[in-house]
């Protein structure tokens, strides 16, 4: 049955065509989405038949999203051949986006991604996290920030858009300045189209849940969550960048377009950091949900 559990907030119009199983990656300690999923790229049988079920279901659709966790790391005859099945089942196509890491994009040639990008592949959505290589690999991301910079600055020249995201409060209290400097050294670099900011939150069941409870990860507060992110905004120099910070973690919704928008975010986290509203002592309030 296609059950997909995660998609990107954008995506929630799209039809979710779950083409594989897990995170071929699944070792970075802050995420709990496929702790317990075994890893598995399904058949051209179970993909047809998943098709399928779907176009009857919504034969008008134009947006697919795949899922699960890096779609990308298939083969690029496989991500053609599953792009013209596609194309073939769902007559209004427009545009199809997946999960993508640095080092599946680079695993494809630029005429690949060429290719891909015109049989519909529209946006991939790259989990950066972090622009220090210390806190990426502190993390167990497998991935430095070089290698997903250059990926994501080749697969917009090859016509494609990447979706950025980076967590919060990654490097915890000691490491935060650096965390945020680097991280906008490398998107000034990427130059993402879109870019989001979530804070992390340790999940129960992760190993960063237990670095927290063992207290070799200490959580930014309230007020240095927000601290880092003006930091992080005050050193991006983006030149057509959607963002967005309104993910349910975040202690305050932000969102608008870089640079044009910069300096009146940068004021309202000023106005909010001498508010007097933020907890200086804790992480404040937390979701009960992600």
């Amino acid at each position: 049955m296609n059950q997909p559990q995660f998609r990107p907030p954008a995506e929630a119009a799209s039809v979710i065509l779950q083409i594989d199983e897990g995170c071929p990656h699944n070792a970075c300690t802050f995420c709990g989405m496929y702790k317990g999923m075994r890893y598995r790229q399904r058949s051209w049988d179970e993909i047809e038949r998943i098709v399928c079920d779907e176009a009857a279901q919504a034969p008008d659709a134009d947006r697919i999203f795949l899922a699960d966790g890096d779609v990308m790391a298939r083969s690029f005859d496989d991500l053609e051949r599953l792009l013209d099945r596609i194309a073939q089942a769902f007559p209004r196509l427009a545009r199809v986006s997946l999960y993508a890491n640095g080092s599946s994009i680079a695993a494809k040639s630029d005429a690949e991604l060429r290719t891909l990008r015109a049989k519909r592949l529209h946006t991939l959505y790259l989990g950066l996290e972090s622009g220090d290589n210390e806190v990426l690999a502190r993390c167990h991301k497998g991935e430095t920030a070089e290698i997903m910079a250059e990926s994501g600055q080749r697969a917009q020249a090859a016509g494609l858009r990447i979706s950025v995201m980076v967590l919060l409060g990654l490097a915890g209290r000691n490491g935060s300045r650096n965390h945020a400097l680097h991280t906008a050294e490398v998107l000034n670099h990427m130059q993402p189209r879109l870019l989001s900011t979530l804070r992390v939150i340790p999940v129960p069941g992760t190993e960063l849940a237990r670095q927290a409870q063992a207290g070799s990860f200490e959580m930014l507060t309230e007020a240095e969550v927000v601290e880092e992110l003006h930091t992080l905004l005050g050193a991006l120099e983006l030149r057509g960048t959607v963002f967005r910070s309104d993910h349910t973690s975040n202690v305050l919704s932000l969102q608008g377009r870089l640079p044009a928008h910069r300096d009146a975010l940068l004021a309202q986290l000023d106005a909010l950091l001498r508010s007097g509203r933020l907890d200086h002592r804790s992480p404040g309030r937390l979701p009960l949900w992600l």
